[in-house]
């Protein structure tokens, strides 16, 4: 049997305007791929593990043409020898349903199970589903694992799964709080745990484009601020956060929305700070605040508020906090962003060392930022690649 460090799998990220692949040996990254648009184009930038990039010249017409010809690109790009073949695909999984809270080997229940849940998720499951469709048709021998981002959610008590409507309803439509981003949060345990610093009560916060807060008792799920679908929780760089439904039925009157995808699009694509400041990166967002831009200083307040409150909801759902984690992209690299955050939990028992806070990670995967007389601020790198291997490769047997 092919030992598992000599696998070759493919972990793929399809968005709605980009897809990004990267290819591992094992556990170790070979080459990463973005095929984005370029002049009603599609090009390909390949990049091997030392940061080297290259332009593939071919340009495909859609995202299909460029799945069916990936292996000629891998080989081209020199990660592939032409006899060598693709051993795993894994693909994650964000989608509100029961049997899409565990991870799948992909089979032809599940293509009828995504099929089920479109409606339910018509931003990222036809994106998806095209996804799988292009590689089994490219590759029909190719392996196709489906990793769920909220399988990690799934220790959740009842209380904080479900909404306050008729269980028999919530059953049937399978409505739950399921929460999201559980590769992060499963990593960020992994590696405390190796680093032996895994507190017994935790609040982590990963705060990227996407953001959510989870509560975490002993390494597992306790809450988490996402719910039925993403679009729950803390502001976002694109998504509203948490929203009074009748606020969004007047959003859709106002804006004479025909569908409800056109809402779910609104609130999900053009709202947060996009749709605050027009701009979607924190770090332009932070240079319109300080020249000046009141849309720029409300929306960041708005962030932090948002942070602040979920941490305290993760407090409450835990009876008490040990430790709070910084992860995700904005909270690896913001040390601005965690002071802000951090200045209002005084009462938690949370104080920043600015010294240890500005240097933030400094090459390292963990480091606690926090003062002498505070309870440890970790800032963890967190790898949810690495977590889809894993629990592919488990998943798999092999």
């Amino acid at each position: 049997m092919q030992n598992e460090k000599e696998k070759l799998i493919l972990v793929a990220n399809p968005g709605s305007s980009s897809r990004k692949y990267a290819l591992y040996h094992g556990t170790d990254l070979w080459v990463s791929m973005h095929f984005e648009y370029e002049d009603g184009k599609i090009i390909c930038t390949g990049r091997d593990a030392e940061g080297n990039e290259r332009r593939i010249d071919q340009s495909f017409n859609n995202f299909t043409e460029a799945t069916l010809k990936l292996k000629h690109i891998l080989v081209e790009l020199g990660a592939l020898e032409p006899s060598q073949h693709i051993d795993i695909l894994t693909i994650r999984v964000v989608a509100p349903s029961d049997y899409m809270t565990e991870h799948h080997v992909v089979d032809e229940e599940f293509l009828a199970k995504i099929d089920e849940v479109e409606p339910k998720a018509p931003l990222h499951i036809p994106v998806l589903a095209q996804e799988i469709v292009a590689f089994k048709q490219a590759y029909p021998r190719l392996k196709i694992v489906a990793v769920s981002d909220s399988q990690f959610h799934t220790t959740k008590p009842l209380s904080r799964r479900y909404y306050a409507i008729d269980p028999n309803l919530a059953d049937k439509l399978e409505i739950r709080r399921y929460g999201y981003h559980g590769l992060s949060v499963a990593s960020v345990v992994r590696t405390m745990e190796a680093e032996k610093i895994l507190a017994k009560k935790m609040v982590v916060c990963h705060v990227g484009s996407g953001s959510s807060v989870s509560a975490v008792e002993d390494g597992k799920s306790v809450d988490n601020t996402m719910g039925f679908s993403p679009l729950e929780g803390v502001m976002m760089a694109t998504r509203s956060g948490s929203i009074d439904v009748e606020a969004a039925l007047d959003i859709k009157r106002e804006m004479q929305f025909k569908t409800d995808l056109e809402l779910s699009q609104f609130l999900n694509k053009k709202s947060g700070f996009s749709g605050m400041t027009g701009s979607d990166d924190l770090r332009e967002v932070l240079k319109m605040r300080e020249n000046g831009d009141g849309n720029a200083k409300l929306a960041y307040d708005v962030f932090i508020y948002r942070l602040q409150t979920a941490i305290g909801q993760m407090a409450a759902s835990l009876g008490g906090i040990d430790a709070l984690v910084f992860a995700a992209t904005i909270g690896e690299r913001s040390d601005i962003m965690r002071a802000d955050v951090v200045k209002n939990l005084e009462f938690l028992g949370f104080r920043l060392d600015e010294s240890k806070n500005a240097a933030g990670l400094d090459g390292k995967i963990t480091t606690n930022i926090g003062s002498d007389l505070s309870k440890p601020v970790y800032v963890v790198r967190t790898d949810e690649t690495d977590e889809m291997i894993r629990e592919a490769l488990e998943l798999v047997g092999e």
